[in-house]
């Protein structure tokens, strides 16, 4: 279960990152609000993960995942750089990301 909720937090990381383009420096209500809602949820999920999880393993899972992903939205939703080695640098942060998963007890 530890893993799933790791997976969650990294998907509200993402969210809240992505949500932070959208607050305008926190001058927009709404998205300021649901960004910081999305931090908080982010950060519970993430201390639940790592109840069992160890440190190291679990906090860089959680900011890989958020970095790949807000990666990926960014090229898709902003129109960012999709350039060959970008794209081969973010493979080799998911590959770590799996090595983690794979190599934790």
């Amino acid at each position: 279960m530890a893993w799933i909720y790791l997976f969650i937090a990294g998907l509200l990381e993402i969210a809240w990152a992505i949500g932070l383009k959208y607050t305008d420096g926190f001058s927009r209500l709404w998205p300021s609000a649901w960004t910081i809602v999305g931090m908080v949820a982010s950060f519970l999920f993430l201390a639940q993960a790592l109840k069992t999880i160890p440190l190291g393993t679990g906090y860089l899972v959680w900011t890989g995942i958020g970095a790949v992903g807000t990666a990926l939205f960014g090229m898709l939703l902003f129109d960012e750089s999709r350039d060959p080695f970008r794209l081969a640098c973010i493979l080799v942060i998911v590959a770590g990301i799996a090595g983690l998963r794979f190599s934790a007890q």
